[in-house]
């Protein structure tokens, strides 16, 4: 397996079936026990690091976004992540995960558009949108609904 390939499957989570997108996002999911920045930080890491790992894998496809390229779900999981706590309860993760997975499957509103983007530039931009969407809920919760455990 080729470095670009390595990131850009998470160390080979990408290959797992079924639903290797699912697998990728659950990956990164224990890093919120670093915190809300921690999380923000190795969201930009990823995003770094899988634009670059993308950009190698499809030189001769700038059209694809093949299934086992997971680095994106891992950094649009973390930019939800990043809008927890610092005190996340088990509730608000679970919640973090759902809210971007549904936002990346059903590519939703600014995700399906960005879902149309090509190349490694497309590839990393529906899973940050999905991301920050969640993000976006989870902050709206946390101000107008604080008694809520997340």
């Amino acid at each position: 397996m080729t470095p670009a390939k390595f990131v850009a499957t998470m160390g080979g989570v990408g290959l797992v079936r079924p639903a290797p997108g699912t697998w990728g996002s659950a990956l990164v999911l224990p890093l919120v026990l670093l915190g809300p920045a921690a999380c923000l930080g190795l969201a930009l890491l990823l995003t770094l690091a899988g634009y670059w790992a993308v950009r190698q894998v499809l030189a001769d496809d700038r059209q694809a976004d093949p299934g086992w390229v997971v680095i994106d779900e891992g950094a649009g999981q973390l930019l939800v992540l990043a809008a927890l706590p610092s005190e996340a309860t088990g509730w608000g993760v679970v919640l973090a995960f759902l809210l971007f997975r549904a936002f990346d499957v059903y590519k939703i509103g600014p995700v399906g558009w960005a879902d149309r983007r090509h190349g490694a530039f497309g590839v990393m931009l529906d899973d940050l949108v999905a991301g920050a969407m969640g993000a976006v809920v989870i902050l709206l919760l946390r101000v107008f609904w604080p008694e809520v455990p997340i």
